[in-house]
């Protein structure tokens, strides 16, 4: 029987959600420090060029200018998350266009621009190159000489020209494989450069303080990797470095780098004032640090009874003209180019290249919304050729319990045959086609919860900022920053699930670098899964001394105090006996002074369990315009215990209408090096007449390992989604789109090279 709990699966509303709509919230392009003055960057029109000559003497010289710098005035140190190789200006040569090269500091955001104008920079351009594979080839520039030199680069070196990083897992024996794999099938695909559009764009304030401590004002979720990145690039002891907590707009992996902030320290140091640096959008989109573009080959060998027997997986991201926004150098989404299938032999080989192009980054579930729309493309595509349903040959290859992944993990649990079912089923897979232009597709993947460290302390009997008596109150303090996925409303439930109390008593109090020794942060679908067990933690430390008041108090055995719904503390046989929490707490504050506290660091191990999501898309193809309309998506998760349904939809449907931007539309334009959708007006993402009917079926919950049995949701519904469109659109009028994304004018040239035919 299900356990039945009192807050947790309730649907809690966010607390910080009247301080959003109302502008209460402290965003960082909001922060004021006096005297504050304003930074604003010029930035490269070459793709790949010297830097001959900088003469910013006129910019210097202008009324107002606090600040001018070039790359020949700052330390000559490269900064990154893992990979150093990125320089905080240009300093010989510009590698991507967009790249910093001068910086100013003015008393208004006019002002600096108008100093950018009287900068003048003189280049000699070089040869540029932008395919990730021709950048692979020893014909090809190097685009960075002395790559060798650089801190943090993988080892050994792959000595592919360009391949800073290269990673491989295999299982079995890959050319035995083939050897008795009676068909063979090999196919490539393509998917673009994608930015997360989140509606705020990088911003910072930066201000060394009287005592020469540096204090940041950013948009980053990851502070204290944040800090150590700063540390080494400014070379100053962390202890002299402090991150202060302010409200992120948006993240969906994009929030983790440091952006303008090590430029930023840079101005405030030599102008002696707090400097604020606020990206717009044209920059964002030109300098920002998007999803990868990347090219994946294929081939598939299986046996005629439809048992998929070998996976040779070739993935080839473009990185762009740095690697230092990614924090583990390479994307390890590459290895789920088997899928969630039973392949006995299996080579992946992921090649992480330098071209002239944006530097790219993180963006939700790293890797696999390219890999899986190959993945499940191909499927569809094998079926094909086979003459089988897609569907049939995914049962016949789906993991079962007891299988091992194609890259040799032992999941515990693996529900993804009862997942793909349940979405046929919800679909009506099978059934008569509504009309001569529908079409039904299908596609399954799975996210795994990430690991990382976490620290929570929870308190009852004390007070915050000076609002008198909280006898009552719980206040959970952590360094764990919301990015808006509603993770401090989470929180906040999981504490008042563990003490018995209203969350409407649980306040949260997100605290500075300052606070604790590390906070991994949000990332990885970990938030739950880690920050969770170390709030969990410290509720349950701080309800067993309670329990142990509760008996001296009621002179009582602490084995035979019981807590009751209500939370009240009672003797077991006596209920007559009894205590509130509040009254427990008083007392024992009243009695020392202080406030009652527990506390957890938890590091998590890697997860032992991963979530399946399968997708149906229903799709009308219109075939004198190519335009395709999503008529409808069936999502279907494999979940555990769900802690709170409105956030969990929320990023279910968040995700899936992610998923469908990067299928139909999503893609930042770059020609030669230089990119042309520079706005959101450009840059077409989902607004509601894109969004199609969505249904969701949730499995029977099934155990997780985070707080209550839960799993993570935060990032697999949108992996399916490109897959499951593309499958549909191919069903619908048999034109294969093998190049994200799917759009109006590549359905119809299809279209029309198929009637040529």
């Amino acid at each position: 029987m299900a356990a039945v709990y009192r807050v947790v699966g309730q649907p809690v509303t966010r607390a910080e959600g009247p301080d959003k709509v109302t502008g209460l919230s402290q965003y960082a392009a909001d922060i004021a420090r006096p005297g504050m003055l304003w930074g604003k960057v010029l930035r490269s029109p070459f793709p790949h060029a010297k830097i001959l000559n900088i003469d910013a003497s006129r910019a210097s010289q202008l009324d107002g200018v606090q600040a001018v710098l070039t790359g020949a005035d700052l330390p000559d140190r490269r900064v990154g998350r893992l990979l150093r190789d990125i320089p905080v200006l240009a300093r010989d040569k510009v590698r991507f266009v967009g790249e910093k090269v001068v910086a100013v500091a003015a008393e208004s955001p006019d002002l600096a621009e108008e100093a950018l104008l009287l900068v003048d920079v003189e280049y000699e351009p070089l040869p540029s190159i932008f395919d990730p594979l021709e950048a692979m080839e020893d014909s090809a520039p190097t685009l960075h000489e002395n790559m060798e030199s650089y801190v943090g680069l993988p080892q050994p070196l792959s000595g592919i020209n360009n391949v800073f990083a290269r990673n491989a897992w295999s299982k079995g024996d890959i050319e035995q494989g083939f050897r008795e794999s009676d068909l063979v099938f090999e196919h490539t695909f393509t998917a673009q450069l994608m930015h997360q559009a989140y509606i705020e764009p990088h911003a910072c304030v930066v201000e060394v303080d009287d005592a020469g401590r540096v204090q940041i004002w950013a948009n980053n979720k990851g502070p204290f990797m944040l800090r150590e990145q700063l540390s080494a690039v400014w070379d100053l002891p962390k202890e002299r470095i402090l991150v202060n907590p302010c409200t992120i707009g948006g993240d969906f992996g994009g929030k983790g780098s440091f952006m303008d902030i090590p430029l930023c320290y840079y101005l405030a140091l030599h102008s002696q004032r707090p400097v604020k640096m606020v990206m717009d959008y044209i920059q964002e989109l030109m300098a920002g640090n998007p999803r990868h573009p990347a090219i994946i080959t294929l081939k598939t060998g299986l046996k005629r009874d439809g048992r998929i027997w070998a996976r040779q997986a070739r993935t080839v991201f473009n990185s762009g003209a740095y690697g230092a926004f990614k924090p583990r150098v390479n994307l390890r989404g590459a290895d789920h180019s088997g899928g969630p299938y039973n392949i006995p032999h299996v080579q992946i080989d992921s090649y992480m290249v330098y071209t002239n192009s944006v530097p790219c980054g993180h963006m939700r579930s790293p890797a696999k919304p390219q890999v899986g729309f190959a993945v499940e493309s191909h499927m569809d595509m094998i079926a094909q050729e086979m003459g089988l349903d897609p569907y049939e040959l995914r049962l016949r290859n789906i993991l079962k319990p007891g299988d091992t992944s194609p890259i040799g993990e032992a999941w515990q649990d693996i529900r993804a045959e009862e997942t793909l079912r349940q979405a046929a089923q919800a679909a009506g897979w099978g059934e008569p086609k509504k009309s001569a232009n529908f079409g039904r597709g299908m596609a399954i993947a799975d996210q795994t919860q990430g690991s990382g460290q976490s620290t929570a302390t929870v308190s009852i009997g004390g007070s915050v900022a000076g609002s008198g008596d909280d006898s009552g109150q719980v206040t959970l303090f952590m360094s764990l920053w919301d990015t808006g996925t509603g993770a401090s409303t989470i929180m906040r439930q999981v504490v008042a699930e563990a003490l018995t109390v209203p969350v409407e008593d649980v306040r949260i109090v997100i605290r500075d670098t300052d606070a604790v020794d590390f906070e991994s942060g949000p990332g990885g679908s970990r938030v739950t899964y880690t920050a969770g067990q170390a709030v969990l933690g410290a509720a349950n430390e701080l309800k067993e001394r309670l329990s142990l008041l509760a008996a001296e108090y009621l002179s009582s055995p602490v084995e035979l105090i019981r807590q009751g719904a209500d939370g009240q503390f009672f003797v077991s046989g006596q209920p007559e006996k009894s205590l509130t929490l509040k009254e427990v707490a008083g007392r024992a504050v009243s009695a020392t002074g202080q406030p009652l506290t527990g506390d957890m660091t938890h590091t998590s191990a890697p997860s032992e369990v991963t979530s399946y999501a399968a997708q149906v898309a229903e799709v009308e193809v219109d075939r004198d315009t190519g335009e395709v309309i999503v008529k409808k998506i069936y999502t279907v998760h494999d979940v555990g215990t769900i802690l709170n349904p409105i956030t969990h939809q929320g990023q279910i449907e968040g995700g899936l209408i992610q998923g469908l931007g990067y299928a139909l539309m999503e893609e930042i334009i770059s020609e030669e090096g230089q990119v042309s959708t520079l706005s959101l007006g450009d840059y077409k993402i989902p607004t509601m007449p894109d969004i199609p009917e969505l249904e969701t079926r949730l499995l029977e919950p099934s155990a997780g390992q985070a707080p209550y049995q839960t799993k993570g949701i935060g990032e697999n519904s949108n992996i399916p989604v490109a897959g499951a469109i593309a499958n549909a659109v191919y069903d619908a009028v048999g034109v294969r789109i093998m190049d994200l994304p799917i759009t109006a004018e590549k359905v119809l040239k299809a279209l029309k090279a198929q009637r040529g035919k």
